[in-house]
């Protein structure tokens, strides 16, 4: 059967796997916590490309549940990164008209960077050009498990379960499922990425380093896209 085309089509949805920070910055001399600060900045440049090209959405892999592995040096640096970009960034998503929302397990993030992302969120919720999920603290596996906790808080009844009805309880149940996810520094897998919302999404791997990705990498990538056949299981 044939699939279908994306044609001139833009994805309304795309996720990123900024992979590959701490290699570019050994791969360059510098210390690991400056491929952080480097990524950082490509995030807000991979933001504007997505908003000129009309993309709605977009989520970013900021720090998994696994992250906390690393050292400390490595956690806190990036858990001030975090909270230093929802502080200081307000007034780049209002100019943009961008809405934030952090997905993931926020109870677990230190204290000043959960009132941090809940200020953000208030702050932004009345801008209307696009939204941009900060995937923090985050794991796909965690998510399916949160939400049938959710639905066992709420008594649902097993019969009425469906995926529809999952979906409700996921972190983002408003947003738009990926039409593409990206994953820059070579490495071709999810690690545990959107598992649910991602199960027919396009996906594209790219050798490249995070910080080093360019806006002609970017373009490259959405021409492969509108070239794909998307089957959705048909």
């Amino acid at each position: 059967m044939n699939g279908i085309s994306n044609g001139n089509n833009t994805p309304g949805h795309i996720g990123f796997i900024m992979d590959g920070n701490r290699r570019w910055a050994r791969s360059q001399g510098f210390l690991t916590l400056e491929g952080h600060r480097r990524g950082y900045e490509k995030i807000k440049e991979v933001g504007g490309w997505c908003l000129k090209r009309g993309i709605k959405h977009v989520t970013v892999f900021a720090f998994s549940t696994e992250n906390w592995k690393r050292s400390k040096e490595e956690v806190d640096y990036l858990m001030q990164l975090m909270h230093r970009a929802l502080t200081n960034e307000l007034h780049e998503f209002d100019r943009r008209g961008i809405k934030l929302k952090i997905i993931g397990r926020r109870d677990d993030l230190p204290l000043d960077v959960r009132e941090a992302a809940n200020r953000a969120e208030e702050h932004t919720a009345n801008n209307n050009e696009g939204t941009l999920y900060v995937a923090l603290n985050y794991g796909g596996r965690a998510e399916i498990v949160d939400a049938i906790k959710a639905m066992l808080i709420a008594k649902v009844e097993p019969l009425k379960i469906d995926e529809s009805l999952v979906r409700q309880f996921l972190y983002a149940p408003e947003a738009p499922d990926p039409d593409l996810i990206i994953r820059t520094s070579g490495e071709q897998r999810l690690s545990g990425f959107m598992l649910w919302p991602s199960a027919y999404s396009e996906l594209y791997f790219i050798s490249k380093h995070w910080p080093e990705f360019t806006e002609a990498d970017f373009d490259s990538i959405l021409t492969s896209y509108k070239n794909r056949q998307r089957r959705f299981g048909k």
